[in-house]
């Protein structure tokens, strides 16, 4: 009897040492994504790719301005002023139009863009995993202790030669 009531507190002891020799790390993802090289790269890339596009925008953009600047002084004539204010409902569809299609393509390209990383990155995640003996890698956390990030070593890995 007495050793059926001990049997919780051995299993507790068994699980401690299982756990005293497991080794974990801990990398911040974001911060990879953020800083490692061939991210950065990436985002230049698609920044250059995508100027042209948001050029148009800016200058579609202005041209409404000052279509509502025109429309805002009163001394218009009233058939200029229907003309004027149906261009700038077209010139506002267009806007939103470009818009959400800019927006579509960066989402499309920047997850091209990231899984291509995202190899790189478990394999340099891999590697560090290797060198240091560690059991186990998290990605999330609410909270780690910084003894046991390894986000700078994975970054390392990362730089281009």
């Amino acid at each position: 009897m007495k050793l059926i009531k001990l049997w919780p507190i051995f299993l507790l002891f068994a699980a401690a040492s299982v756990f005293a020799d497991t080794k974990i790390g801990f990398v911040d993802t974001q911060r990879i994504l953020r800083e490692a090289s061939p991210a950065v790269r990436a985002a230049k890339k698609l920044e250059k790719e995508f100027e042209p596009r948001r050029a148009e925008m800016q200058r579609v953009s202005a041209q409404g301005k000052s279509l509502q600047q025109i429309l805002d002084k009163n001394n218009i004539p009233e058939s200029d002023r229907r003309i004027k204010e149906r261009e700038l409902i077209k010139l506002n569809q267009d806007f939103q139009r470009m818009q959400r299609e800019i927006n579509e393509d960066l989402n499309a390209r920047r997850n091209e863009e990231l899984a291509g990383l995202q190899e790189r990155v478990n394999l340099a995640i891999r590697t560090v995993a290797e060198g240091e003996k560690l059991d186990l890698v998290v990605q999330d956390a609410v909270y780690r202790n910084p003894k046991i990030d390894v986000t700078d070593k994975v970054l390392k890995l990362l730089v281009d030669k």
